[in-house]
Parts: C-alpha cells; sequence; structure tokens
C-alpha cells in the first residue's frame, strides 16, 4: 500500500479535496495509495477533526511546544516517517520546512502554491499578483526543495483577474482551482509509481 501523509495547519480544504478524490477515483484499486494520516502543526486545526470523521488516524504536533525549528522537524519527521509514506502531502502547512526535514523526504514531498510559479513565491501571493497588474493568476504544486516555492512543478492551473478584483475575491476563485488541481496532481504522481499492469 502507498501511504499518503497530508500535513495541515488549518481547515485543510485541499485535504478533503484529496480524501474525497481517493474516495471517489478509487485510489487504493487503481494504484494501491490511501490517505493513511494527517498530521497538523496546530491543534485546533478544524481540518483535524474532518479527517477524523473520515476514520483517518490524525496526530498533532504542536511547533509551539519546541524550542527552535530544527526539534519541532525533527519530531514531525518522526511522526510522518511513522508511515512510511510513499507521498508527503503539504496542504496549507503553514510552516517552512528546514532543509533536514526536506532532504528526509526528498522527491516525496509536494507542496501546492496560491501563484503561478515561478511568480510570487511566498507570502501574499493574490495582493502581490493584483498591485503588479497581472491579468492571469492561479496555483501551482511542485516539488519542495530547500528553496522556498522553488522546487520542479508539477502541474498549474490559471484563473483570470478580473478588473474588480482583490485578494479576497480572487483567492476565493484560486481555492477553487486548487480543489481540482491538487488530486489531479497527485494522481499524476501515483500513476508514475505505479508499474504497469501485465
Amino acid at each position: 500500500m502507498k501511504n499518503i501523509v497530508i500535513l495541515i495547519s488549518g481547515t485543510g480544504s485541499n485535504m478533503a479535496a484529496l480524501v474525497q478524490a481517493q474516495q471517489q477515483r478509487q485510489w487504493q484499486q487503481k494504484w494501491g495509495a490511501r490517505v493513511a494520516a494527517v498530521i497538523s502543526n496546530r491543534p485546533d486545526a478544524a481540518g483535524l477533526q474532518w479527517a477524523q470523521n473520515q476514520g483517518i488516524e490524525t496526530q498533532v504536533v504542536d511547533h509551539q511546544q519546541y524550542p527552535t525549528r530544527e526539534d519541532f522537524d525533527q519530531d514531525l519527521a518522526r511522526a510522518v516517517a511513522h508511515y512510511s509514506p510513499a507521498l508527503v502531502v503539504l496542504a496549507g502547512f503553514m510552516r517552512v520546512l528546514t532543509e533536514g526535514f526536506v532532504r528526509q523526504f526528498e522527491h516525496r514531498l509536494i507542496n501546492i502554491h496560491p501563484s503561478l510559479l515561478p511568480a510570487f513565491a511566498g507570502l501574499h501571493t493574490h495582493q502581490r499578483a493584483i498591485d503588479a497588474g497581472c491579468r492571469m493568476a492561479g496555483a501551482t504544486v511542485h516539488w519542495v526543495t530547500p528553496e522556498l516555492d522553488a522546487g520542479p512543478i508539477i502541474d498549474q492551473a490559471a484563473v483570470p483577474i478580473l478588473d474588480d478584483d482583490d485578494a479576497t475575491a480572487l483567492a476565493a476563485r484560486v481555492r477553487t482551482q486548487e480543489h481540482l488541481l491538487y488530486p489531479r496532481a497527485v494522481e499524476k504522481i501515483l500513476a508514475q509509481l505505479t508499474p504497469p499492469a501485465c
């Protein structure tokens, strides 16, 4: 079984989109894959309860309980490694991971970012796109590397920026596309990990 571990910090809407895609498109039968666990750095993350309601194991590794990022990442890595993941999926996980964590899960660690990378890495992507006069925005799924938001691109989805858009309206439109994009990107990876039937 190919275990997928999803890391969240909040409501986990992308996590929910992935779990629903797994259920509807029968990832276990197609690729021998399942969402094995959802882990959050915040004990109050609403997505944890949603995942539990789906019968998915959840854990909390509270970053506020650690004196350094390295200490937190070491315990987080142990929690993730417990599931022997084929894929680790960052879905609204609002922590910059240390190089040690990234290297441990290299080539198995992906993220979704709310811009058309390489444009607007980092935070406040929607407002920055509007301020720059861009006509298009979107989301990118990419492999995670030690350099923030700079890993190889797996897939993207674009949306137009409308004349009356503010950051909130644009974010909502991009998020709708994220919920389609992330499952599609994960399925692309799972298909590559699964040898063809004889």
